[in-house]
């Protein structure tokens, strides 16, 4: 986050604005909305700065920029042609501490003003730190189109009950959940389609007839799909913004735990090779204990929760527990890596036939079934397997596959930092030492490996680019 976002109360404060132009008028509009005294400093004024004087809107000082007009402002804004003031007002701000934006000169800022989309008391601003002020008001252009002018009443109608609602729940969850039922309900749909009286009276009614009891709780087990936010189904965006405590596993990636709501908890009980930070029976027991707190639970989880996240394991204990849940699916490490990195796990041509395993082996033991894995024309997805790939490989190859066979090792697929390495069964491992491969990884074998180089569609950002340490390995 370049810089941190901030809604400033500049009711009845003076604010300076520089410059007399048309740029400068648009400045002053915004400030003159949110009720600012303003001052104009600038030899001459447009029309609508001219307009505003005349109305007694704004103060004029006619003249140009001098470090005396600038007694204690609130805010200085600077909207002139003449970069020599620009960086002469951006000076004296910044020794004075006060904030100052110069308009379309990002490094004299020390804020910028956003687009923004006004359905006040709702306010949404976009930013794009100042690098690229029109794609920001393009996508201001499409929140507009999505969000009803009538969000304002809205807004307003929860500001008139909220003193109410506060002393009839003093349970922060159980008044979260409250806000949550009447802004996404029938009360919300009466202020859409005008009924402003009537929404008031049935949150009046709603309010009288609600339960202040402890809320129960629930347990949300969410696949977060292989790290690309992306790829996030509706139903698990929607989950993660309103669960109170989000459990989270090391394979979740920031960017996908960064949607999950701001103010809750969050509690890590990832497993990492030989470091678990909570065995799986504790975080089945955590589980249990939140929700009949009454909290909700995002258990949050890479990939799919039921291919190899032991979430079959964790409802288990809900069940048994009488704790309420529900299971919403991710696209799994498999699917999604494979994709990315341009490998079909089935095709008319190279493979009918599919198998997930894992790994990970215990104490370097190997225990799969190597003949039913190890078959023509089946790709075989790896799960967990970077350490153990020297006798995976080793396995497959003893078992019938020949060492030629291709086979890829892909490091965070779907992502700006996905690596893939492909090569053979005898080849891979070496290569994936020389190519530093870390967690997570997931290993292809088979045939379709050979249209990698055909189908590879993603290209992950240029910062992000590794060297290649050898012929097999791609940015």
């Amino acid at each position: 986050m370049d810089f941190f976002p901030v809604f400033l109360n500049l009711r009845d404060r003076d604010c300076l604005v520089i410059g007399g132009g048309d740029v400068a008028a648009r400045k002053v509009s915004m400030l003159l909305e949110a009720h600012a005294k303003v001052t104009v400093v600038s030899p001459e004024l447009c029309d609508a700065l001219a307009h505003h004087a005349a109305k007694g809107r704004i103060a004029h000082v006619a003249g140009r920029f001098s470090p005396e007009v600038a007694a204690n402002p609130a805010l200085i804004i600077a909207a002139t042609d003449d970069m020599e003031v620009n960086r002469q007002v951006s000076d004296l701000a910044r020794a004075r501490n006060i904030p100052v934006n110069v308009v379309d000169n990002p490094e004299l800022c020390s804020f910028i003003v956003p687009s923004i989309i006004d359905r006040s008391p709702i306010v949404i601003a976009v930013s794009s730190s100042g690098v690229s002020p029109v794609l920001a008001r393009l996508i201001r252009t499409r929140l507009e189109t999505l969000i009803p002018s009538a969000y304002g009443k809205l807004g307003a109608l929860a500001a008139k009950f909220r003193d109410k609602v506060k002393a009839h729940f003093p349970i922060p969850e159980s008044r979260r959940r409250f806000w949550e039922t009447v802004l996404q309900g029938k009360i919300a749909e009466m202020v859409f389609s005008g009924q402003e009286k009537a929404a008031e009276a049935a949150l009046e009614q709603e309010l009288q007839g609600a339960d202040t009891a402890k809320p129960q709780g629930e347990v949300y087990l969410v696949g977060g799909g292989p790290g690309n936010p992306d790829l996030l189904t509706f139903r698990a965006l929607r989950l993660m913004q309103q669960a109170d405590v989000v459990v989270h596993d090391h394979l979740v990636s920031p960017s996908v735990l960064e949607l999950t709501r701001r103010d809750a908890d969050r509690i890590y009980v990832g497993k990492e090779r030989n470091a678990h930070t909570m065995r799986q029976e504790a975080i089945n027991e955590l589980l249990v204990k939140l929700a009949k707190e009454g909290k909700r639970v995002l258990r949050l989880k890479g990939g799919d929760p039921f291919i190899f996240g032991r979430g079959g394991e964790e409802i288990e204990t809900l069940t048994a527990n009488g704790v309420q849940f529900q299971v919403v699916p991710g696209i799994s490490a498999a699917l999604g890596v494979s994709a990315y990195a341009g490998i079909p796990l089935t095709h008319r041509d190279y493979a009918q036939s599919c198998v997930f395993v894992t790994g990970h082996l215990k104490d370097g033991s190997v225990n799969l079934d190597w003949d039913g894995i190890a078959r023509p024309n089946q790709t075989i997805v790896i799960y967990m397997g970077l350490q153990g790939l020297p006798a995976l490989t080793k396995e497959l190859m003893k078992h019938g596959l020949p060492p030629t066979m291709p086979a890829a090792i892909v490091q965070q697929g779907t992502t700006h930092n996905q690596k893939v390495v492909t090569g053979t069964l005898e080849t891979l491992p070496q290569l994936a030492v020389d190519a530093q491969m870390k967690p997570p990884t997931l290993i292809i074998v088979g045939e379709v490996v050979k249209l990698h180089d055909k189908l590879k569609w993603f290209k992950p950002g240029a910062e992000q680019d590794i060297p290649s340490t050898a012929a097999f390995i791609e940015h």
